[in-house]
Formats: C-alpha cells, sequence, structure tokens
C-alpha cells in the first residue's frame, strides 16, 4: 500500500500547487481510492506534473461536504469517468457556511454530470470487503474547538451549528483516512473496530484554540491508548499544534505536505 499527498496546504516541492484543501491518492492491491478531491482541480494538475494517471482510480471517498474537501469533484469527471463517489447524503443535500472574519459559504458543488456515481455511505459500513466507513460518529471525546466558526443551514433557512452528522472516515488495510476530523480524532478512532497502524489526515486542532495543557493531554492519550499507530497530519492542523504534538509523540507523529508518498508494508 502507498499514498501520495496530491494537494495540501504546504508543500516542499515547488511544481506543485498548496491550497486550503486536502486530496491524497491511496493505492492497495486492490484498489485506487481518492480521498477527498481539495478545493479546486489543482489535485489533478498536481497529480498530472507527479506522472500520477487518475484515470484508473475506482472510489473518491468525500469524508464531508465542505468545499475545501468536495470542491474539486465538479473537476473528476476531465480525468474520471468511472469511479463510484463514496459520500454522505447529507453532505450532498445541505449547505454549509463559516463565520471566520465575514460569513461565507462553504458549501460544495455536486454536478449532474456525476450524480448517478453516489454511493451514499450512510446506510452502510462497508463497501467491499477491505473498504470500510465510519458513520454519524459519536462525539463522547473533545471536539475541534476551532468547530465553533461552522455552521449548516436547517430546514427554515436558519444558521446553527453543525453537528458533522454529515462527516464519515474510512479504513482499509489498518489505514484510517480523517478527512477533517471535524468529530473529534479519539472520537473517530473509537468509532474504528479496526486496528489502525495508520492515520492520515487533518486533525482540525487550529493555532491558538485548543490550550497548551489541551493539546498535551491529547498527546498522551494517543501514545497510550494506540501504541501501535503511526499519525500522519497537516491542512487544518497548526503549526503550533504540530510542534506541541510532536514534542510527546516523537516518531510516532510526522507532518505531510503536497507531494510527499509514503509506502507502507503490510
Amino acid at each position: 500500500m502507498r499514498w501520495t499527498v496530491l494537494v495540501d496546504n504546504r508543500t516542499n516541492d515547488s511544481r506543485l500547487e498548496t491550497e486550503h484543501g486536502l486530496s491524497v491518492l491511496l493505492e492497495t492491491e486492490r484498489h485506487r481510492i481518492l480521498l477527498d478531491t481539495g478545493a479546486s482541480d489543482a489535485y489533478i494538475r498536481n497529480a498530472e506534473r507527479m506522472g500520477i494517471d487518475l484515470s484508473g482510480v475506482d472510489y473518491v471517498f468525500i469524508s464531508h461536504g465542505h468545499s475545501d474537501h468536495a470542491g474539486g469533484l465538479k473537476h473528476l469527471a476531465e480525468v474520471n469517468d468511472k469511479a463510484r463517489i463514496i459520500v454522505a447524503e447529507e453532505a450532498v443535500h445541505s449547505r454549509f457556511f463559516s463565520n471566520r472574519g465575514q460569513l461565507h459559504s462553504i458549501t460544495a458543488e455536486w454536478p449532474k454530470e456525476i450524480r448517478d456515481r453516489l454511493l451514499f455511505a450512510d446506510d452502510c459500513s462497508r463497501i467491499c470487503d477491505d473498504i470500510h466507513i465510519m458513520t454519524h460518529i459519536p462525539q463522547i471525546r473533545p471536539i475541534p474547538e476551532g468547530n465553533r466558526y461552522l455552521l449548516a443551514e436547517n430546514e427554515d433557512g436558519d444558521y446553527v451549528a453543525d453537528d458533522f452528522g454529515h462527516e464519515t472516515a474510512l479504513y482499509t488495510d489498518g489505514l484510517l483516512f480523517t478527512g477533517c476530523a471535524h468529530s473529534g480524532l479519539e472520537n473517530i478512532l473509537a468509532a474504528c473496530h479496526y486496528p489502525v497502524k495508520t492515520v492520515v489526515g487533518g486533525f482540525h486542532l487550529l493555532d491558538d484554540h485548543e490550550t497548551e495543557q489541551e493539546l498535551s493531554d491529547l498527546a498522551h492519550r494517543l501514545t497510550e491508548d494506540y501504541p501501535d499507530t503511526h499519525f500522519y497530519t497537516s491542512h487544518c492542523t497548526g503549526d503550533k499544534v504540530f510542534a506541541t504534538l510532536k514534542k510527546i509523540m516523537g516518531d510516532r507523529i510526522d507532518a505531510f505536505s503536497c507531494g510527499m508518498t509514503v509506502m507502507i508494508r503490510g
């Protein structure tokens, strides 16, 4: 298995574009899965620059309905005409907003040409023998403080706190993809009933939101509760947050960026 970051907020490769978004290509023995599509078609251009052909992708997994993870879907048909798109139905039929700064929409577009390829994850936890989806993640442990800026539109047209019922996570062959982990990293891990060797995704821990003590406690819990798990994060994990986690977790956590490829041997 290997995974390659197609787009992220950061890069160490001057050839590649960055954006506030995330897209990762996961390749297993049986599947080529596009994990989120970033905010635009940057993931397609970056894939071309890296010599990656996206036409052979058989599944596209969308972790939630925000445009920084699903915005690139409207360009998918340009490079792939077959992949089934795994997503929560609520992500497709809801409208989402952020009030950081001024109120603005973060709703993704769902063009007609891809709608017949949607595979709603709400009613199934297993797509096939080796792809499992975590839906309606129980929020028992702490959720990110940054969620307080994020809203959804209800049936009356009012803006209410987003409860992230539209967020899902994907597991296959020991790897857990968290998307943004709005539901809380520990909650997603608890909802996954399979052995997790690798966690990949954003943790939605923004700088200067959680306290140093809260981050320190989280790092110690992750180290103690998941001793055999390696964590990779970027996108919506702040630089200062990562430094705090790294100080405690050491080589158990690493940052990713555009163009990075990681091989995982069974």
